[in-house]
């Protein structure tokens, strides 16, 4: 998969169509052979025609004077291995992994691509197309009476080089690249390009960005392209690469399951590496936006270049080592990994996970001791693996020769063995493979492949070569239904097929397509819309066996089929991770939040990098790396964690908590009081002082105090609707009623004060008559303001949850239906006390001896400033205090009230009973 600029591969296509069209001027051909004419090459770019092959006649006649020749620019013949065949299908794989960029100039001949880094790998899968022709050619059930050839070429895994392979490879005579494949030999003829391809179908290619070239050029002949490994989802596109098919699945399916595993292990900060190619491209593309998608990000994203510099393999080192993103996904093969993984090996760089792709997950060249700290525990998709009967046997018994044909095995057993072939490459006149120069020895060709271990002989578990053979395979069954073989013996005891009948690649890319049968290891083969196989694979782990060696461990399956959750199954138990740790890696940007806490986004970097925020009051939030916080329903608080919901704690002033305690205590104290002074008051109600005021307004005065004190207890206790109604009305009625006695008793002592005058009747027209009305004039308005108020909207029971957050409970109690009522009921006991409070301060200066006014004067400010106090408390106190502010309120001005107007009279009755006199009072004493 070897880097190509996007701009260079379609001119040298451009080119190749040009001088593909050229040939369709090719004139008529005669005696039964081929004829191409301009409706065959219309067939071939709109239908299922193309090139026309027939099975006893290949090779088309020359008699026709005007041709046009297909002219190949290189001085080279391409390497080819070949067996000739009623049928020849094509091959290309990348049995060299790495091709120089050459440099054009396009003012002189191009140069040659050179090929170096054999793959012991590729030439496996290569062998392995050998021999599933062989094993179909001995099957006389699938394609009797016809032989199958097949013509093999090295793509380099590069552009150049797989476009060169493949225009050799469908023009036979190219060159002299490649021999006859018929039944019945007919004439050495020149070239006829695309349009006169002997060849109906070809397997390959491995990477991506080669694939789809080749696609590109066969696709409008509809010449088969099945390919074993290429998996980049762009080949999907069937209007841009009509003729391609794949044995591998899309990396479409690939790239869902990767996104899988890495969320299924937390891994939410994670790198990608890849090279330019396609295949890299759009996998890490999708990769990357599933992955967002999943609440992932990616770290970085590093691009191998083609032929990197020693400073550019530094430079993604230092990022590789210095990233806290310890998961590393990698798109590419294992050659273009090969340089940038040793340089990491040799910094001893250690501690990275790696997650591969299907590209080099089962990669024996990366296995060697040198890696091993580095990618052990590596974690991929393979492809599902088997094991092919006969296939160690036919590896093994390969040879090499100095005949033609053989230096593919001829370079296999040099870079196999060290050695050099006395026969070699010399004299194939091939200047496009670079031969290894560090070989010793001479190989004598007897040298026992049973002795080595390499990527060749490695056929336990087979996975790319599984891919090749049903791809084989395929096109044996496509070609069985095409030339409508019988599987059941004849007279002669064969079955036979129908040779004599010709068809066009487009005819066997239909039969293709339309391919479903279950071979030997009970697999189904067949394609889907796509020209795709069911999307399966195995999880690899990279494990250690006892003798040191990697082994590549089945840990786990991927089934791109099944439905969504049931898609990746894997046993963590069996995964060996990075340095040998049987503890799941981390790979974060930022510590995961833990539950009671919610993330926030740094500004300027990824979602992933964040703070951890305690939820506010009243937020929750009960699982690890939660967005956001929830906030908790009503009546509802979170706990002290913020990791649930705990139903609020009803709040209120009880009887039995301390500040209850205290004021049931004062209020107790108050009634007694007043009722001791009643008691005094009624045992001395003779006296002069008691009479001396109007003694029924004293005791009236005395029980509206009662009131007055008793109604602080419904303020106290669990709010109900009738304690909510009841204690405004009983708050508000009695403080009227006890400041209209305080009123009729302050106009008294004044209307006692004038009536000392000669001449005054003030005192006959304010009698006790004139005192009750009064007293009944000021109370009703309350009454009714009361009742008209506690009617039509009266205050009810309400949970508050206001305070929930400090205190976490919900404060009960009663909420005004009309605020405006309670605040009329306040107001007009406010006007009585001002009233009040101005008629005793107009009488504090009346005699010593008559001091009544004056105790009322001190009272009433009392009360003034409790209540003026009250509001400003009242509207600050939090929860079940603002209930204890109003009390307070309530026995202050009370206790003001009841000890500056009767403690006076008590003490004088009790304590000076000489000064109870008539004469004291009215002042007639000498002094």
């Amino acid at each position: 998969m070897s880097l190509h600029k996007p701009s260079k591969w379609p001119l040298l296509q451009i080119l190749l169509r040009l001088q593909i069209l050229m040939s369709y001027h090719l004139s008529s051909m005669e005696g039964g052979t081929l004829r191409i004419t301009e409706e065959i090459m219309m067939d071939g770019l709109s239908g299922v025609g193309g090139p026309v092959v027939n099975v006893n006649k290949l090779s088309p006649s020359i008699s026709d004077p005007i041709q046009s020749d297909c002219v190949s620019l290189e001085d080279s013949v391409p390497l080819v291995l070949q067996a000739e065949g009623d049928v020849v299908i094509g091959g290309l794989f990348p049995i060299h992994y790495l091709a120089t960029q050459p440099e054009n100039f396009y003012s002189s001949q191009p140069q040659n691509t050179q090929c170096s880094g054999f793959d012991h790998r590729a030439f496996r899968w290569m062998m392995t197309m050998v021999f599933a022709v062989g094993e179909i050619n001995r099957d006389s059930g699938l394609l009797p009476g016809v032989r199958l050839g097949y013509r093999i070429l090295d793509s380099c895994d590069h552009v150049h080089t797989s476009l060169r392979a493949a225009h050799s490879l469908v023009n036979p005579n190219h060159r002299g690249a490649a021999g006859r494949a018929n039944v019945e030999t007919g004439p050495e003829t020149e070239p006829l390009c695309l349009a006169g391809a002997s060849i109906p179908a070809v397997i390959g290619l491995a990477s991506s960005s080669p694939t789809r070239a080749v696609a590109h050029t066969l696709g409008p002949f509809r010449i088969p392209l099945v390919s074993y490994f290429a998996t980049c989802a762009c080949l999907t596109d069937k209007r841009v690469y009509p003729s391609f098919l794949r044995t591998v699945p899309s990396d479409l399916f690939q790239v869902r399951g990767l996104v899988q595993l890495v969320t299924h292990f937390g891994w939410r900060w994670v790198g990608t590496l890849g090279t330019e190619d396609d295949y890299s491209r759009y996998g890490i593309q999708a990769f990357s936006q599933q992955l967002k998608e999943q609440n992932g990000c990616i770290a970085f994203h590093l691009t191998i270049p083609n032929s990197p510099s020693a400073a550019e393999l530094g430079a993604l080192a230092d990022i590789l080592q210095s990233s806290k993103a310890r998961v590393v996904v990698a798109f590419a093969t294992e050659g273009e990994l090969f340089e940038l993984l040793s340089t990491l090996s040799q910094r001893n760089v250690t501690g990275i996970q790696w997650v591969a792709s299907e590209a080099w997950v089962t990669a024996r060249l990366l296995t060697s001791p040198q890696f091993q700290p580095l990618l052990g525990g590596t974690l991929g998709f393979a492809f599902p693996g088997t094991y092919l009967p006969g296939l160690a046997e036919f590896l093994l018994a390969v040879r090499p020769s100095p005949h033609p044909g053989s230096e593919f095995v001829n370079m296999f057993w040099e870079e196999l063995f060290g050695c050099r072939l006395e026969f070699g490459q010399e004299g194939s006149g091939n200047t496009t493979v670079t031969r290894p120069t560090n070989l010793n020895g001479v190989c004598t060709g007897a040298e026992d492949l049973r002795e080595t271990l390499s990527s060749y002989t490695d056929v336990a578990q087979v996975r790319i070569s599984y891919n090749v053979y049903k791809a084989v395979h395929a096109i044996a069954h496509a070609l069985h239904q095409l030339m409508q073989c019988d599987s059941g013996e004849d007279r002669s005891g064969m079955g036979r097929c129908k040779t004599n009948t010709s068809f066009t690649p487009g005819e066997l890319l239909y039969n293709l397509k339309k391919v479903n049968f279950t071979n030997q290891f009970g697999e189904k083969v067949h394609f889907d819309m796509n020209g795709e196989p069911v999307p399966l694979y195995d999880i690899i782990n990279w494990q250690k066996d006892f003798s040191g060696k990697i082994r590549f461990i089945k840990v786990g399956s991927y089934d791109g089929s099944a439905p969504l959750g049931h898609q990746l199954q894997i046993k963590e138990s069996l995964v060996e991770w990075t340095k040998g740790q049987s503890q799941v890696p981390v790979s974060l940007c930022s510590v995961p939040c833990p539950p009671g806490t919610r993330q926030a986004a740094r500004k300027g970097e990824p979602p992933c990098c964040f703070d951890c925020v305690q939820c506010a009051d009243g937020g929750i939030s009960n699982k690890t790396d939660s967005m956001e916080c929830t906030k908790c329903p009503d009546y509802y608080w979170s706990d002290r964690n913020r990791v649930r919901c705990v139903a609020g704690v009803d709040d209120f002033l009880s009887y039995y908590d301390t500040m209850g305690v205290i004021l049931v205590t004062l209020t107790l104290i108050g009634v007694v009081t007043t009722a001791i002074i009643t008691a005094v008051f009624h045992r001395f109600r003779t006296t002069p002082i008691v009479r001396a005021n109007n003694s029924e307004l004293s005791f009236l005065l005395l029980l509206s105090l009662k009131l007055c004190f008793l109604c602080a207890l419904v303020f106290i206790g669990q709010p109900s609707v009738w304690s909510c109604k009841f204690r405004q009305a009983a708050f508000g009625i009695s403080f009227v009623l006890c400041l209209s006695c305080l009123l009729v008793k302050t106009i008294v002592v004044l209307s006692a004060f004038r009536a000392t005058i000669p001449g005054s009747s003030v005192l006959k027209l304010f009698g006790k008559s004139q005192q009750r009305s009064l007293i009944f004039c000021t109370t009703a308005p309350q009454v009714c303001l009361c009742a008209g108020w506690l009617s039509t909207a009266p205050p009810f029971p309400f949970r508050n949850p206001f305070n929930q957050g400090t205190t976490g409970k919900i404060l009960l109690e009663c909420k005004e239906s009309w605020p405006p009522g309670f605040y009329l009921v306040l107001g007009y006991i406010g006007l009585l006390a001002v009233i009040c409070l101005l008629l005793a301060f107009l009488g504090r200066k009346l005699p010593d001896t008559f001091n009544e006014a004056k105790l009322i004067t001190f009272s009433m400010l009392i009360f003034c400033a409790v209540w003026l106090s009250f509001i400003p408390a009242y509207v600050s106190s939090p929860g079940k205090l603002t209930v204890a502010v109003e009390i307070f309120a309530i026995l202050a001005s009370s206790f003001g009230l009841l000890l500056f107007i009767f403690v006076p009279k008590c003490y004088i009755i009790l304590l000076r009973p000489e000064r109870n006199t008539k004469k004291r009072m009215t002042g007639k004493t000498s002094k």
